[in-house]
């Protein structure tokens, strides 16, 4: 038997029996570890955000970040560990980068990250409702420079107010 195969064996005979969810850096995630007191032993929930994940077969791990007391922590769990007992899955985060090391540097609000979710489809207006297709019958307009907030909301008002009046 090559070296080999005996490494790929014993990885297989490592590998947890229960797949962890699918999450990636940028997700806040609940890991429920198991802590071993003397004789006992109990589940403790660590919670944060995913900063990184590493992909190395049956060494693979990911590292959660969480902010104690004004104390940054992070702990890193094998993903093969018989400790985690199970990893829930809180928010989906929007990033762009696979290691959110930067977060380290960040705190209070910046360290905010945007939640991913499915993407907002309009239906179109059916006859019945004509409130609603009056306002879908807007046509887009891009707004430049200062104050574009102020013209966009403005002009919603004024196309809800024009489709009321009818």
């Amino acid at each position: 038997m090559s070296a080999q195969r005996i490494l790929d064996s014993i990885e297989k005979q490592n590998r947890r029996q229960v797949a962890l969810p699918e999450f990636r850096p940028g997700d806040s995630v609940k890991v429920w570890a198991k802590i071993r007191e003397g004789e006992k032993t109990r589940l403790q929930a660590f919670e944060g955000v995913c900063i990184r994940r590493s992909s190395k077969g049956s060494r693979s791990t990911f590292t959660i970040r969480k902010v104690s007391y004004g104390v940054g922590v992070e702990r890193i769990f094998p993903d093969n560990s018989p400790n985690i007992d199970r990893v829930e899955i809180l928010a989906r985060g929007k990033v762009n980068q696979a290691r959110l090391f930067y977060l380290r540097d960040l705190q209070g609000k910046a360290a905010r990250i945007k939640e991913r979710g499915p993407s907002v489809v309009v239906a179109s207006a059916d006859a019945s409702d004509d409130g609603a297709a009056a306002v879908s019958d807007v046509p887009k307009q891009k707004f430049t420079g200062r104050g574009k907030r102020k013209k966009k909301r403005e002009g919603a008002v004024a196309a809800v107010g024009t489709s009321a009046a009818e």
